[in-house]
C-alpha cells in the first residue's frame, strides 16, 4: 500500500514551521495514543503513522531530504520498516532521543503527554531567593497624608543561628541521599505499547533536597530555620493612597542555600476619618452653617489637614454649595505640590423655636415677595405651572 504523504498525516502544509509541526504532532498524539485509546487497532495504527511522519519531519535533515526526494529519500526506517524496531519498526533509542540534525525530539513531546521528562534531571542545588512577605499596614488619614517613620514586627523564618542554616547538629553536616544520590529527583519508568517512557518524581527519602540529616540540630530540630519576629522601620511617604504597595528589599524569608532574602510588601490601609474623606490628592469635608450665616453672608472657621481656617459665605448661600481652599488637600505620592480641599456647606433648619422666633419667622415670610427672592422656587414654580397646563 502506497505510504501516505507525511504533511498530509500531520494536517499541515510543506511551509509549515518547526513549531507548527511540533504542535500538530502533540494534538494528534493525545487524540490517538493507545492509553487513551485501548483495544482501538486503529488508534494504533493512526499513531503508528503519526510516529513515522514526526520522525521525519521533525529532524531538520531528514525534512529536507523528505522535501527534495520524498519517501525514497528517507529510507524504509522512515516508514517503518527498519528492522530491529519497536512500536512501528523504530528504534527505541531514536524515539526517546532528541532528533539529530539541531531539531526538536519526542522527548520534548512526551514530557507534555505525560507530564514528565524522559530523563532524570539533576535537582538545581545553587543558592535561592527566600519567599516574599506581605503586612498589611493600618495608618491615620494624616500619616497617609504626609508620612512617618514607624516600627513594625514581622514574624518571618530565618536561618537558625545555631547551625548556620544547615539543619545538622554542630560538627556535622548533611550527607548525600543515597536513594536519589544527591539529585533530589527518583526516576520512574512506564512500559508503552510503543516502548518505555521514562519520567521524574522528587525523591521519598529526602524530599526531594537531595540529602538528609542524621543529626538534627536541636535549636531548629533538623529544618535549618527559625521562626523570629523581627522589628523592621517602615519609611511611609507622604501621598500614600489605600492600597498603596511599599517594598522592603530582603524584609521577605531568608534564602536557601546561601540565596538572598525575599522581599517584603507593604500595603496601606487608611483608618477612617471622623470628618475628612479624599479622592486621590482632594480633601473632602462638610461644614454645617446656620439659616441666618446662609442668609446674610457670616465669616465661619472650616477644618483642613492642616488647622482652621477661615472661609467667607456669601450671603443668599445655598445650601450644598462647595467652596474650594487651594493647596490644603493631599500632598502628591512621589511628587510636588498638593491637592485642593472641598467645603460642603449645610444649611440647619432651626428646631425648637420659641413663640416670638416664630413670628418673627412668620413676619419675614409675609413680608415679601418670597418668590422673587428665591429664584430656585421660581424655576420650579414654572416648572410646576408648565406640568398641569396644556
Amino acid at each position: 500500500m502506497a505510504q501516505r504523504d507525511y504533511y498530509e498525516v500531520l494536517g499541515l502544509n510543506k511551509n509549515a514551521t518547526d513549531d507548527e509541526i511540533k504542535k500538530a504532532y502533540k494534538k494528534l498524539a493525545k487524540k490517538y495514543h493507545p492509553d487513551l485509546n485501548p483495544d482501538d487497532k486503529n488508534a494504533e495504527a493512526k499513531m503508528k503513522e503519526l510516529n513515522a511522519a514526526y520522525d521525519v519531519l521533525g529532524d531538520k535533515e531528514k525534512r529536507a531530504q523528505y522535501d527534495q526526494f520524498g519517501h525514497a529519500g528517507v529510507g524504509a526506517g522512515a516508514g517503518g520498516g527498519r528492522p530491529g524496531g519497536g512500536f512501528g519498526g523504530f528504534d527505541m533509542g531514536d524515539i526517546f532521543g532528541r532528533a539529530s540534525g539541531g531539531g526538536f525530539g519526542f522527548e520534548d513531546i512526551f514530557e507534555d503527554l505525560f507530564g514528565g521528562r524522559s530523563r532524570a534531571r539533576t535537582k538545581p542545588q545553587g543558592p535561592e531567593k527566600g519567599a516574599d512577605l506581605r503586612y498589611d499596614l493600618q495608618v491615620s488619614f494624616e500619616e497617609a497624608a504626609f508620612g512617618k517613620k514607624m516600627n513594625i514586627k514581622v514574624p518571618r523564618l530565618e536561618n537558625c543561628e545555631e547551625c548556620g542554616g544547615s539543619g545538622a547538629a554542630k560538627g556535622t553536616s548533611p550527607e548525600t541521599c543515597p536513594d536519589c544520590k544527591g539529585t533530589g529527583t527518583r526516576q520512574t519508568t512506564t512500559r508503552m505499547p510503543f516502548g518505555v517512557v521514562s519520567a521524574t518524581r522528587p525523591c521519598e527519602r529526602c524530599h526531594g533536597k537531595g540529602t538528609i540529616i542524621k543529626n538534627p540540630c536541636n535549636h531548629c530540630h533538623g529544618n535549618g530555620k527559625v521562626r523570629i519576629e523581627r522589628e523592621i522601620e517602615v519609611n511611609v511617604p507622604q501621598g500614600v493612597d489605600n492600597g498603596t504597595r511599599l517594598r522592603i528589599a530582603n524584609g521577605g524569608q531568608s534564602g536557601e542555600r546561601g540565596g538572598p532574602a525575599g522581599d517584603l510588601y507593604i500595603y496601606i490601609n487608611i483608618k477612617p476619618h471622623p470628618i475628612f474623606t479624599r479622592d486621590g490628592t482632594t480633601v473632602h469635608c462638610e461644614v454645617p452653617i446656620s439659616f441666618v450665616q446662609a442668609a446674610l453672608g457670616a465669616k465661619v472657621e472650616a477644618p483642613t489637614i492642616d488647622g482652621k481656617i477661615e472661609v467667607t459665605i456669601p450671603e443668599g448661600t445655598q445650601s450644598g454649595t462647595v467652596f474650594k481652599i487651594r493647596g490644603k488637600g493631599i500632598p502628591r505620592f512621589r511628587g510636588e505640590g498638593r491637592g485642593d480641599e472641598l467645603v460642603k456647606v449645610k444649611v440647619l433648619t432651626p428646631k425648637n423655636l420659641s413663640a416670638r422666633q416664630k413670628k418673627l419667622l412668620q413676619d419675614f415670610e409675609s413680608g415679601g415677595n418670597d418668590v422673587e427672592n428665591n429664584p430656585e422656587k421660581k424655576s420650579f414654580l414654572d416648572k410646576l405651572k408648565g406640568l398641569f397646563t396644556d
